[in-house]
């Protein structure tokens, strides 16, 4: 059963493995019945994400209406400045993960330029959403993860995007010990239409309760970005080591919210 608790700081979902993923594809099938264009959706990196997609593929929970799932165009929202078939690609592990094995075409993806240098990249990819892909949001639905530093997207602890005034969505940023990363900005979030966040493991435990209980520092705790943003879900697999730390901090926030 799922732990659902509203905070000041979004819905939280507390569940157990058997359910993060069907709750994430349900976001995705009611976002997909709701629009009548093209959905655009931003996965992301990380190892909640290959399970995710071995899910997928095992799972194969797309239904018959193949109409419908024609009209999802998948990017991602962060990626290494390396080739697709490298196995530290984002891109290249959702195509090796779902999009080849459930046969989504070519034309359902929109990987990032990585045959571009970075700085190219990340402007030929900011021309194909404003040109090829126009409308008010970058993503219609965004999936994030969240490191153990508090870091979402490759947008990492003391990066030049979470103070830049850069109103472009997409940028490229050298990060230290990590080397180039393609991501969404933070102007790029504020522009997407609904963001998921989904948590695993006990090692996130610490990030958590500094991403709730400090004051927003963007700078140094750039989770805190999603406090900015309506209607952000975060989903929290149910984790023994991580629980009751969870739980501790949402009474928190329920108090918090009430003063």
């Amino acid at each position: 059963m799922s732990d659902i608790r509203d905070t000041p700081y979004g819905t939280v979902h507390i569940v157990p493995k058997s359910e993060i993923f069907s709750n994430i594809f349900e976001q995705i099938d009611r976002s997909c019945q709701n629009l009548a264009q093209a959905l655009r959706v931003g996965l992301s990196g990380g190892s909640i994400s290959k399970a995710f997609y071995d899910w997928l593929s095992d799972q194969h929970p797309f239904p018959g209406e193949i109409e419908k799932w024609e009209r999802i165009l998948w990017s991602c929202s962060d990626e290494r400045h390396v080739s697709l078939d490298d196995p530290e690609s984002n891109f290249g592990n959702a195509q090796r993960g779902f999009l080849e094995p459930l046969g989504f075409s070519e034309a359902n993806q929109r990987p990032w330029p990585v045959y571009c240098k970075p700085v190219e990249a990340a402007a030929r990819f900011n021309r194909l959403w404003e040109e090829e892909l126009p409308g008010n949001s970058v993503f219609d639905l965004c999936l994030l993860g969240m490191g153990a530093d508090c870091h979402t997207a490759s947008l990492f602890p003391g990066s030049p995007l979470l103070e830049s005034s850069n109103d472009e969505p997409f940028a490229a940023v050298e990060v230290p010990s990590k080397g180039w990363r393609l991501t969404i900005t933070p102007a790029g979030l504020q522009r997407c239409g609904r963001i998921l966040v989904a948590v695993s493991g006990a090692s996130k435990a610490n990030a958590l309760n500094l991403a709730f209980r400090e004051k927003v520092d963007l700078k140094a705790i750039p989770i805190q970005i999603r406090i900015l943003i309506l209607q952000v879900r975060i989903l929290i697999l149910r984790v023994k080591a991580l629980i009751i730390q969870i739980r501790m901090m949402l009474n928190l926030s329920s108090v918090l919210a009430r003063t």
